[in-house]
């Protein structure tokens, strides 16, 4: 089992592939994603990796957290989550997990905090069909009916589907394909859909029920502690051609011939 980690959504586009196919891709951005920590057997009663990402102002930082950063000697993190490894799959802490932690065509999970939509009906909510919008109905056509309470039980079960707040809530998509990678750029690009708006932190951790590749790097792919980040350098933009103007043929803007007399300016005011 290997660590997971945390990247930033931006946003969907799409990719063509080489077959002539565009897939629907969501983009991620794993930008300074560090261990800052280990959770062992001896001192927590489990192994684990704490994982954090992000950038945080050192006065919105408790000092409880601050004791626990300066002792790991990283940064504070904007966002920090746990992930569960074995004890031989430790990462050292203060290495920086890049985007090629995963390899292109192996299957992730990803985990993120859904849209929230406010208060909702039970139609929208838990997509119940309503009542019928005719005969023998007034004023209740997308009510959710009965609770199901009488004298016996005398009250409404728990969970029982009704109106009320709908999304914000933590959502898990499981099988997604990874399309591609840049490690230099900090891109992770994976096919369809993930939950959460731009900006939400997203976990991204090898698909549980699809077979870890046998190219996986292991325990995973990282820089260490103290290396230089790559710098990411675009192309340099093409030439543009300049058009030569045909011979024979005035071109529009070409200064006026030597000796060509002008016209006359009419005089202001009208004729006389």
């Amino acid at each position: 089992m290997r660590s997971g980690l945390i990247a930033q959504k931006l946003g969907m586009t799409r990719v063509f592939m080489d077959s002539g196919e565009h897939v629907p891709v969501t983009v991620l951005l794993v930008d300074d994603c560090q261990v800052v920590g280990h959770r062992t057997m001896e001192k927590n009663g489990y192994t684990a990796l704490q994982v954090g990402i992000g950038k945080r102002k050192v006065k919105n930082v408790t000092k409880a957290e601050r004791g626990h950063y300066a002792k790991q000697n990283v940064e504070p993190k904007a966002k920090v989550a746990e992930f569960r490894v074995p004890a031989d799959s430790f990462i050292p802490v203060g290495a920086t997990l890049t985007a090629d932690h995963f390899t292109v065509g192996q299957f992730v999970d990803v985990t993120g905090t859904s849209v929230g939509k406010g208060f909702a009906g039970a139609m929208k909510r838990h997509n119940f069909g309503g009542l019928r919008a005719s005969h023998g109905v007034s004023v209740s056509h997308r009510s959710h009916g009965s609770t199901g309470g009488r004298q016996d039980p005398g009250k409404v079960f728990k969970n029982k589907k009704m109106a009320g707040h709908m999304g914000d809530v933590t959502v898990t998509t499981q099988n997604l394909k990874v399309v591609r990678t840049d490690p230099v750029r900090g891109l992770l690009l994976v096919e369809g859909a993930v939950p959460g708006s731009k900006g939400g932190w997203i976990m991204v951790r090898d698909a549980v029920k699809m077979p870890l590749p046998k190219d996986a790097p292991k325990p995973g792919k990282f820089r260490e502690p103290g290396a230089e980040k790559p710098v990411f350098v675009p192309p340099a933009p093409p030439e543009k051609k300049v058009r030569e103007a045909k011979p024979g043929k005035k071109s529009k803007g070409a200064p006026a011939k030597a000796g060509a007399a002008k016209k006359p300016a009419a005089p202001k005011g009208g004729k006389k």
